[in-house]
């Protein structure tokens, strides 16, 4: 009789701890790991893990999969990226507490702030629920091939006390922060792992109008942060475009300091202010010098526009010749816009039009596959037309028919004011970060950083011409770091009593492919999915939910409720 229900025999083991890489087998027992090192007992199931690398599942703590949690099992483009555990309702969006009069509204704060299909949105989501502890209880009873973690989000906690009051943007009063702060506080006791919010303007409902947190006042975020603060429980995410940044600052530190718990936020290089983010992390760095816990959440690699014929961003969309084709198949529109008098129309329209960032085609680059996310400045489109002897919108055109009109292209839009990732990797060794910022179920026509845990792994470890880091270290900050930012102490580490989350990679494979189109959301909606080769097994409490990049059909993820003590 096997002593264990699977053993990972022979594999490099990065355990999650950032030690060396040791070879070793791991074994599991009832979803958890049993023993790490020569384990002479056998498995009712055996992996031969020899010249691959194993490693603690990943665990993303920045993703949107509100949605598609409560209508499908699939949490992808992250389970096609080695991620077995992700954490969603970031950035104050979100869809509980809710009273039934305001589903429309809180769908158009997701479809415009995470650009989620809001006619996807409208089938997909079952509403069987009004507190968040009913939400909770829905997606409880869903399966899923890997675990799901959400919070408690500021838009929809403001829309349900404050009513119309609140998506205008209305100061609170006393009375309605104590009773938001009374439901946050349910939330993190019924098993929210913390409190979100937004105060940027990038963040927009579908009607254009600013999420209703955003101009939210500070006794508003520490009433909320105090109450939470008070069930010893939960953390705090938010981000902030810095308006007036000593001030703002002052709220974040105000609302660690009277809830005594961690409170992290979103770090990016704007192109404009390419130095700012050296004065958060500093900021960061004497709060903590102090006393509290801050970190700031960084990406692994520059933050991209996706443009396309099928992306939501469509370079010709804006020209009104462009509506002869606009809405047909993606082949048909590449064949139809090659006819040179409608290119020469379109054209001509585009340069009319008003230049938008998207626009700099200094900065826009071919999507390969697989992607280069550190391209140099030669590969830009403006470089190649330079280059070919053409103009720099034309060679735009002709690119955007490529590979039957489905060929995408690349617009990093923060972290890249130097054209390199040399301020990422400065980011993300600083002791005050953690990787997050992937968005994984959100921007499904214009962002896919869903494969940031790829990229932190494959570019920073093995690919990038520049400086690179140690693997062990890298799987840790993937891991071990990001769990324990949200308190789930119980994942991360390849060690007795852990949950058997594990990936079994070949390390030398390992690589994110191009994104691509797919209709697949409810009443067709659409998403960009971007799996990975290199995962040759991602286990979930010990069981196979991909093999060699394909779903076996498992489904034992669940809904974490809550933080997760480490194992005695």
């Amino acid at each position: 009789m096997p002593e264990f229900d699977l053993v990972i025999r022979g594999g490099s083991v990065a355990d999650g701890t950032g030690g060396p890489v040791r070879t070793a087998d791991v074994a599991v027992r009832d979803g958890l790991i049993a023993e790490v090192g020569r384990v002479a007992g056998t498995g009712t199931t055996e992996i031969d893990a020899d010249g691959a690398l194993v490693t603690p599942g990943l665990v993303d703590i920045h993703t949107h999969y509100d949605g598609q949690a409560t209508w499908s099992p699939e949490l992808a483009p992250s389970e096609t990226n080695g991620v077995t555990t992700v954490v969603m309702s970031n950035c104050g969006v979100g869809f509980a507490p809710v009273r039934p009069d305001d589903h429309q509204r809180l769908i158009e704060l997701m479809e415009g702030v995470e650009d989620i299909p809001g006619t996807a949105l409208h089938e997909g989501l079952p509403w069987d629920w009004e507190t968040f502890p009913q939400f909770l209880d829905s997606l409880d009873r869903r399966p899923h091939r890997i675990d799901v973690a959400a919070q408690v989000t500021h838009g929809p906690l403001r829309l349900f006390v404050m009513g119309e009051r609140g998506a205008a943007r209305d100061p609170a009063s006393a009375e309605e922060i104590a009773e938001m702060g009374r439901l946050a506080a349910e939330a993190v006791r019924a098993g929210a792992l913390g409190f979100t919010t937004s105060r940027t303007l990038n963040h927009r409902t579908s009607r254009g109008e600013p999420t209703p947190t955003l101009t939210a006042a500070r006794e508003e975020l520490v009433g909320i942060a105090e109450a939470v603060g008070a069930t010893g429980m939960g953390v705090f995410q938010l981000i902030t475009d810095f308006p007036d940044f000593s001030h703002e600052f002052g709220t974040l530190r105000a609302m660690a300091a009277v809830s005594g718990r961690p409170l992290s936020v979103s770090v990016t290089q704007h192109h404009a202010k390419p130095d700012e983010w050296r004065d958060v992390l500093a900021a960061i760095s004497d709060a903590n010098a102090e006393g509290l816990v801050l970190r700031g959440q960084v990406a692994t690699r520059a933050i991209g526009i996706l443009l396309g014929l099928q992306a939501s961003i469509n370079p010709l969309a804006q020209c009104p010749s462009y509506a002869a084709v606009a809405g047909r198949p993606a082949a048909e529109q590449a064949q139809l816009l090659q006819d040179p008098g409608l290119r020469a129309r379109l054209l001509d329209e585009y340069r009319a039009a008003p230049r938008r960032m998207t626009d700099n085609l200094e900065c826009t680059f071919v999507l390969t596959d697989p992607p280069n996310y550190e391209p140099p400045a030669s590969a830009s489109i403006a470089a190649m037309a330079a280059r070919a002897g053409t103009r720099a919108d034309e060679l735009l055109y002709d690119t955007l028919l490529e590979e039957g009109g489905t060929r995408l292209l690349y617009v990093p839009v923060f972290n890249f004011a130097h054209g390199d990732l040399g301020t990422v990797g400065e980011m993300l060794q600083h002791p005050c970060t953690v990787p997050g910022l992937g968005d994984g179920g959100a921007h499904v026509g214009i962002i896919s950083d869903g494969s940031f845990p790829t990229t932190l792994l494959a570019h920073w470890g093995r690919d990038r011409r520049g400086p690179r880091f140690p693997v062990e270290w890298l799987v840790r900050r993937h891991t071990h770091d990001t769990a324990e930012a949200v308190g789930l102490r119980d994942r991360g580490l390849l060690a007795p009593g852990y949950k058997a989350d594990v990936n079994v990679i070949d390390f030398e494979a390992l690589t994110p492919r191009a994104p691509r189109m797919s209709y697949d959301l409810p009443a067709g909606g659409k998403r960009l999915l971007q799996p990975a080769t290199g995962y040759v097994q991602t286990i979930v409490a010990g069981t196979v939910v991909r093999d060699r990049g394909e779903p076996t059909g498992a489904a034992p993820g669940r809904l974490v409720r809550g933080a997760q003590p480490a194992p005695a």
